[in-house]
């Protein structure tokens, strides 16, 4: 009788671990300015060390939440002044078996370090046009044109 009883807390609180883990997950996505998104926390295999989660866009910043985590504390934060994108590529080799499909792998640098991030196609466009909406003349920003002016022709 007592082996059921202890067996019965330890599923409850599994159960309560669990629904604690998607509880966290909903808020985040419920505050809207969210992405599902994967970063590569270690590149000591090939291929692997690629880690689900959550981006969130807070200001010029776009914090990076694990998908399965108990903590409220982003693990990366990326700001938007820092980060310059290097260039795009799909999945290879490992990488195609553990992402979706239509995932687009890209090489980012912030300051010093570089870093991989990768997320779905469609996706991309919009994370493109935040990086690029920052402040005239940071990093990840598109210079301004310079306005036109009209002429004034006189007869």
């Amino acid at each position: 009788m007592r082996v059921l009883v202890i067996l019965g807390i330890c599923v409850a609180t599994l159960l309560v671990a669990l629904l604690a883990v998607f509880l966290r997950r909903r808020l985040l996505m419920a505050g809207g300015g969210t992405i599902r998104l994967q970063v590569r926390v270690s590149t000591m295999v090939p291929g692997r060390g690629w880690s689900s989660g959550i981006g969130q866009f807070v200001g010029d910043e776009l914090r990076f939440h694990r998908m399965f985590s108990f903590g409220f504390r982003p693990k990366r934060v990326l700001n938007r002044r820092t980060l310059e994108v290097g260039h795009r590529r799909l999945p290879e080799g490992p990488e195609r078996l553990t992402m979706p499909g239509h995932c687009v792998v890209l090489l980012c640098t912030t300051g010093r370090a570089q870093l991989e991030i990768a997320m779905a196609e469609s996706t991309v466009t919009g994370f493109l046009s935040w990086l690029e909406a920052g402040p005239p003349g940071q990093p990840g920003s598109v210079a301004p044109r310079p306005a036109i002016t009209p002429r004034v022709v006189e007869r």
